[in-house]
């Protein structure tokens, strides 16, 4: 089924984006705790970010990738004195866990741990999420880079970043906490900003999901993940083909924002004239109208390009959450 228009509250908490602070309750996404003495060497092995340079109170985005680079989920690491925090996609959890299992050998000193259950998630996202940071106590995480954290009165981690391109703060908590801390943040100005209305967001903004964006079909460059990826990091699963693929600048295709006329169907081809170019991934509707991510072929164009998307027109635009610049390595 379609996403429909969105509602009042939705739009309202939308706009809360831009102008004010709106909470998610990211509870859904899984989290998986990773401890034992070789956990930092374990992770830097099993995806694409440097986990070697990073230190307990610092934190990444990255990709967990098959031995052919081909993406199965965008992952949040926080390192904390003794272990490492994954949050992970609530339909990858049950899958990491088994996949990263199987890369621990029998002299490996690693434990996995799925501690979604017994945790909470919530994203606090807007340009005004600092002063309610601040509230809570973790005012020493202002205007540190991504990923950074500290955890406050014991058991409640919050970290810069909202999982969004916008700004904001992630804050990881056990769940029988979390309703109280959630009635805070709204007496604090936050708006509630609900699984739907993230979604929508996640479109607008172009953070990738698996089955959608994050397939067997595509590799981080593919999806513009570069903040993700080491290029001197040293062997890792996928490593050969991203290294690869850029040195010889083969990436084949794009993903996209794209303003569309009306409704289109995911898994629409995107079309030149009669020629297939890629295939729409994700679809919704707001109040400013259609709007969809979609792969396109690189060598017919980017940002401006006009395209036909099933029955419906479109017109290729830049999404904040990824890029498609080659950066200097």
């Amino acid at each position: 089924m379609p996403t429909s228009a969105i509602d009042a509250q939705d739009a309202a908490a939308i706009q809360a984006v831009t102008e004010g602070v709106a909470v998610c309750d990211r509870s859904f996404f899984g989290r998986i705790r990773v401890s034992d003495t070789d956990r930092i060497r374990f992770l830097h092995n099993q995806s694409t970010n440097d986990f070697q340079s990073l230190k307990p109170g610092q934190g990444c985005d990255t990709v967990m990738v098959t031995s052919t680079a081909r993406t199965i989920d965008l992952v949040t690491a926080y390192v904390l004195e003794d272990a490492v925090l994954l949050l992970v996609s609530p339909n990858r959890r049950e899958y990491i866990m088994q996949w990263l299992d199987r890369y621990i050998f029998f002299a490996d000193k690693v434990q996995l741990t799925d501690v979604t259950a017994e945790t909470a998630t919530l994203s606090l996202i807007g340009p005004e999420s600092h002063a309610i940071i601040e509230k809570l106590g973790a005012e020493s995480i202002l205007g540190q880079p991504y990923g950074s954290h500290v955890v406050v009165n014991g058991n409640l981690i919050i970290a810069v970043g909202s999982g969004l391109a916008s700004p904001g703060y992630t804050l990881i908590l056990p769940v029988f906490e979390k309703e109280k801390l959630w009635s805070q943040i709204l007496e604090l100005g936050a708006v509630e900003l609900s699984d739907r209305a993230w979604d929508t967001l996640r479109i607008l903004q172009g953070r990738p999901a698996p089955d959608a964006e994050l397939t067997d079909d595509y590799n981080p460059l593919e999806v513009g993940l570069w903040q993700t990826i080491s290029f001197n990091k040293g062997c890792y699963i996928g490593q050969e083909t991203i290294a690869r693929l850029n040195t010889y600048k083969g990436v084949k295709q794009n993903l996209w924002g794209i303003r569309l006329s009306g409704f289109a169907e995911i898994g629409s081809a995107i079309a030149i004239g009669d020629e297939k170019v890629g295939k729409l991934t994700s679809y919704t509707q707001t109040a400013d109208g259609h709007f969809g991510l979609g792969y396109i072929r690189t060598k017919a164009g980017g940002v401006g390009l006009k395209v036909q998307v099933g029955e419906t027109e479109g017109e290729v635009i830049a999404i904040p959450f990824v890029s498609h610049e080659y950066p200097s390595v």
